[in-house]
């Protein structure tokens, strides 16, 4: 298999206070992996230092993506080199619209000119398939849409941006079991044998029509505990107390 993402030996923090302590991961190219954990273990740390998020701070250790070291690129320059994060909370952007703001998107990360009636197309494509309302990508960024309406566009942006990686920082937090599966078909619309998907959930549910290649179990900045799909399941019956215990 071939590496898409590795972090090495990673310690970093915000606030001076230490938050990630020596994390080591590595994902290959059509691969799905879910980073489980109590409150406070570090999970959107992580998502947020391997994008360089300058509220965190990395103390030492390596990212690689895709062969190559992004510990010193800007956010957006890692983005551009193909890395996708959905947040937990999306921001409102008023005075652009999703239109624009994916048309915008989709022309830096290509470097080529948006084809207005290509893009239209696939943009209808893929909220049908979403089931979203179509007026919404008219109205401004995320401006008075619902929680579900919000987790569906970042869903949306995943599918016409194509990134190498998408993380996804507890997309499903605040979903009914209907918007959930839905977000399972988009993830599973956008998955294919050379990108991959690094899930953050605390929710058994999103996992259940998506084929996940492992689980990790982060406590206190580590992953003390790695499994197939059948670690969530425990977690889910079973909690976190035992892992913590791992970790004393």
């Amino acid at each position: 298999m071939e590496k898409l993402l590795e972090i090495k030996d990673v310690y970093a923090g915000a606030y001076d206070k230490d938050i990630l302590k020596g994390l080591n991961l590595t994902i290959n190219k059509g691969e799905v992996h879910v980073i489980m954990g109590p409150n406070g273990a570090g999970k959107s740390t992580l998502a947020n230092v391997i994008l360089n998020n300058p509220q965190y701070i990395k103390n030492s250790g390596d990212i690689i993506f895709d062969g190559e070291n992004i510990n010193n690129l800007k956010t957006n320059e890692i983005a551009q080199k193909g890395i996708f994060m959905s947040f937990q909370s999306p921001e409102e952007i008023p005075g652009i619209s999703t239109l624009n703001f994916l048309k915008y998107a989709k022309n830096k990360i290509s470097g080529e000119p948006v084809k207005s009636f290509k893009f239209k197309f696939l943009l209808k494509k893929y909220i049908d398939e979403l089931n979203m309302n179509p007026k919404l990508v008219e109205r401004n960024l995320n401006v008075g849409f619902s929680g579900g309406e919000k987790k569906k566009n970042e869903i949306l942006q995943m599918l016409v941006l194509e990134p190498k990686l998408a993380i996804l920082d507890e997309t499903d937090s605040g979903l009914d079991v209907d918007a959930i599966r839905t977000v399972s078909k988009g993830i599973n619309m956008y998955k294919n044998d050379d990108n991959a998907v690094l899930i953050i959930t605390h929710n058994n549910k999103i996992l259940e029509n998506l084929h996940v290649d492992y689980v990790h179990v982060l406590v206190d900045g580590k992953i003390v505990k790695t499994g197939d799909a059948s670690l969530a399941t425990q977690i889910e019956k079973e909690g976190y107390e035992k892992f913590k215990k791992v970790e004393e």
